[in-house]
């Protein structure tokens, strides 16, 4: 457990390098429901951190959305290291109108989170985190609604309060908005484009820690593919 204890000591006092990146307030979810799976489109890597597909960054307390500063994962593999590429997972990818519950037994031994219905587990600061979706937020405890996503003309809104990350035998909710509504912070979204016809989609939202050990660091999400209805 030493290295994860240096991994959380890393990543508590990171200095992290600006970034690109945008949002603004979200939505309410209005328009027609898209029921189905939103596949993700695998992050990759370019010269100015992901270029096309699906990825995570994270902002230091204090900063924006929109101009960080970011934290610097280690394990990322791009160049631009404050940015996260996403992998789909077993799903492939997030659905709505259902949960994608996380594992019996979200940890192994050494605190990586294994679920990866949504995502594949990714390294962050050498310890794996998953995503996943919950009838009760692991972080709160509180009931929430399974993913909703609307679509209105070719703009999407929706809500994501199931929406949790696990890491390092923790849980965080990342939805947006959070399990009661609220949107605190720097928590932004979920607002995207869609196009009926090819049924492509890129979303966006934000969400900012509430509590615990990473209090006021807040997650941008990114997610890119094409919508499968049920």
């Amino acid at each position: 457990m030493r290295r994860v204890a240096v991994a959380v000591t890393l990543l508590l006092t990171a200095v992290a390098c600006g970034g690109g990146g945008g949002g603004s307030k979200g939505v309410a979810a209005s328009g027609k429901p898209l029921v189905g799976l939103f596949r993700f489109a695998p992050g990759q890597c370019g010269s100015q951190g992901i270029s096309t597909g699906s990825y995570f960054r994270m902002v230091q307390p204090g900063g924006t959305v929109a101009k960080g500063p970011f934290v610097i994962n280690g394990d990322s593999p791009c160049a631009d290291k404050t940015w996260t590429p996403l992998t789909p997972g077993a799903d492939g990818g997030l659905r709505t109108g259902t949960y994608q519950a996380q594992a019996a037994s979200p940890f192994d031994s050494g605190g990586n989170a294994v679920t990866a219905k949504i995502t594949r587990p990714q390294k962050w600061f050498a310890v794996g985190f998953a995503l996943a979706t919950n009838q009760r937020d692991p972080q709160t405890n509180a009931a929430v609604p399974a993913p909703r996503i609307t679509v209105s003309g070719n703009s999407l809104s929706g809500d994501l309060s199931a929406f949790a990350a696990a890491w390092n035998g923790q849980h965080f909710n990342q939805g947006s908005p959070k399990p009661g509504g609220s949107r605190p912070g720097n928590t932004t979204g979920p607002r995207g484009t869609y196009d009926s016809a090819g049924h492509t989609y890129a979303l966006d939202w934000s969400s900012q820690i509430v509590g615990g050990p990473f209090n006021n660091f807040t997650g941008v999400w990114h997610v890119a593919g094409n919508f499968q209805p049920a």
